[in-house]
C-alpha cells in the first residue's frame, strides 16, 4: 500500500549573490533595485568582446572555510558551502547534537550547471605547459559538478540520499525538485539542496560570447540587463549560490522550527527543439508550469507572483511571456511577474535556487521584486513585468522558472505556510 504524500517546507535559505552577501542583503538590495553588474576583476576581459559581469563582491572564504581546505575547491564549490552553511544555521540544525539515524534521513541534493570551470582552464594551462606529472591531485575532485553535494554532506555528516542533478540553468530549480520530492515520498525528512557557480572566467565569458548570448554594452554594464525591454542584447554572466532547507512538515513542527514557506508542487519538460533556443512559442515552459500547478493541486488563479526566468535575451523573454499568457490567461495580466536576474545577472545552475529564495521573501515580505533597467516597451512584452521598483501586494502563492540549454524547461511552486 502506498503511504500518503508528506508536506514540505522551507526551513532555512542560504544566498551569495552579486547584489548581497546573505539572505538578508539580497532581499534590501533588491527592495533598492541594486545592479551587480560592474567590469570584470577575476581577469584581464580587455580582448573580449563582454568585459563586464557580475561578480560577488567582498566575499571572504576564510569566513566560512579554513584557508588550506578552501584551496582544494573551485569557487563554485567554496560558494555552495557558505550558503549551505547560512541554510544550516537559519534552519537551526545542530549536526553535533544529530543521532545517526537522523544523520540518514538527511539528503543533499546540490548541483552546478558547469562545475570547476577555472580548475579545468588552470590545469588544462599546467598540462600544456608542464606536462602529466605536474597535473594536481585534487583536479577531477575539483573540477566535478557533484563534489559540491559531496563536500556539503561530509562537512555536516549528513548519510541521507546524496547527488546532483545538471540541467544548465534549470539545475538549481530540478535539485530543489528532487529534494521535494525526496522528502514527499519519505526517502528523507530533511534535505539541502539548491545549485552554485563561478563561471565567470576566461573561459566562461568567452564561451557565451562566441554564442552570442552575452549583451556588450560595456559602456553602461550595470544597465545591461533588461529583460523585456525592447533594447536587450543578451544576458549578463553572473556567479554566485542559493541554498535551501527543505523539511518534513512534522518533523519541522516538532522541533520548532521556523516556516519560510510550504513546497507545493515541481514541473519538469523538454522543448526538444533546440540545443540553445527556446522553442518560440514556449511550449516546453508552458507544460513545465502546467505540471506545477497540477502537482500542487491549484488553480491559475491562486498565483500572486512568478518569478520569470527572464535572462534579456531576444527570443527567451518573448517565448516565456508567450507561454505564461497560454498557461494562465487573462489572470496572466493579473498577477505580477518580474526577472531578478536584471540585478543579479544570470547565475546559471545557480539562478533557480537564489530566484526561488527571492520568490519566498516575497511571500514573507509582501513585496514583489521589480525588474530593473527598463525603458523601452516591447509589444511582444506585454504583462505587469514589475519595472524598476518593487510593488506592494500580498504574494500567498509564488512560481520561479529556470530553464536551460539542452531545452531543460522546470517551475517549482511555493505557498505562504497557512495560507
Amino acid at each position: 500500500m502506498a503511504r500518503p504524500l508528506r508536506r514540505v517546507v522551507v526551513t532555512g535559505m542560504g544566498a551569495l549573490t552579486p547584489i548581497g552577501l546573505t539572505v538578508d542583503a539580497f532581499w534590501e538590495s533588491m527592495m533598492r533595485g541594486d545592479s551587480g553588474a560592474a567590469p570584470i576583476t577575476h581577469f584581464d576581459a580587455s580582448a573580449f568582446d563582454t568585459r563586464f559581469a557580475c561578480e560577488l563582491k567582498g566575499f571572504d572564504v576564510g569566513e566560512y572555510l579554513d584557508r588550506k581546505a578552501a584551496r582544494r575547491l573551485d569557487r563554485f564549490s567554496q560558494y555552495a558551502m557558505a550558503v549551505a552553511e547560512q541554510a544550516v544555521r537559519d534552519a537551526r540544525i545542530d549536526e553535533e547534537a544529530l543521532t545517526e539515524e537522523q544523520r540518514e534521513r538527511i539528503a543533499v541534493i546540490f548541483g552546478s550547471g558547469i562545475g570547476g570551470m577555472q580548475t579545468f582552464h588552470e590545469q588544462a594551462v599546467t598540462y600544456h605547459e608542464s606536462g602529466p606529472r605536474r597535473l594536481s591531485p585534487f583536479f577531477i575532485p575539483m573540477l566535478i559538478p557533484d563534489i559540491a553535494s559531496g563536500q556539503i554532506s561530509i562537512r555536516y555528516g549528513f548519510r541521507g540520499p546524496n547527488y546532483c542533478v545538471v540541467s544548465a540553468c534549470a539545475t538549481g530549480n530540478n535539485n530543489i525538485g528532487d529534494a521535494f520530492l525526496l522528502i514527499q515520498t519519505g526517502h528523507a525528512d530533511v534535505a539541502v539542496c539548491g545549485g552554485a557557480e563561478a563561471s565567470v572566467t576566461e573561459l566562461g565569458v568567452g564561451g557565451f560570447n562566441a554564442l552570442k548570448a552575452l549583451s556588450t554594452r560595456n559602456d553602461e554594464p550595470e544597465r545591461a540587463s533588461r529583460p523585456f525591454d525592447r533594447t536587450r542584447d543578451g544576458f549578463v554572466l553572473g556567479e554566485g549560490a542559493g541554498a535551501l532547507v527543505l523539511e518534513e512538515l512534522d518533523h519541522a513542527l516538532a522541533r520548532g522550527a521556523t516556516i519560510h514557506a510550504e513546497v507545493l508542487g515541481i514541473g519538469m519538460s523538454a522543448d526538444a527543439y533546440h540545443i540553445t533556443a527556446p522553442d518560440p512559442e514556449g511550449r516546453g515552459a508552458r507544460a513545465a508550469m502546467i505540471a506545477a500547478l497540477d502537482h500542487s493541486g491549484l488553480e491559475r488563479e491562486q498565483v500572486d507572483y512568478l518569478n520569470m526566468h527572464g535572462t534579456s535575451t531576444p527570443l527567451g523573454d518573448v517565448a516565456e511571456t508567450n507561454a505564461i499568457k497560454a498557461v494562465f490567461g487573462s489572470h496572466a495580466y493579473r498577477m505580477n511577474v518580474s526577472s531578478t536576474k536584471s540585478m543579479t545577472g544570470h547565475l546559471l545552475g545557480a539562478a533557480g535556487a537564489v530566484e526561488s529564495i527571492a520568490a519566498i521573501l516575497a511571500i514573507k515580505h509582501g513585496l514583489v521584486p521589480p525588474t530593473i533597467n527598463f525603458v523601452e516597451p516591447d509589444p511582444d512584452c506585454d504583462l505587469n513585468y514589475t519595472f524598476n521598483v518593487p510593488q506592494r501586494r500580498t504574494v500567498d502563492v509564488a512560481l520561479s522558472n529556470a530553464f536551460g540549454f539542452g531545452g531543460h524547461n522546470t517551475t517549482v511552486v511555493f505557498r505562504r505556510y497557512g495560507a
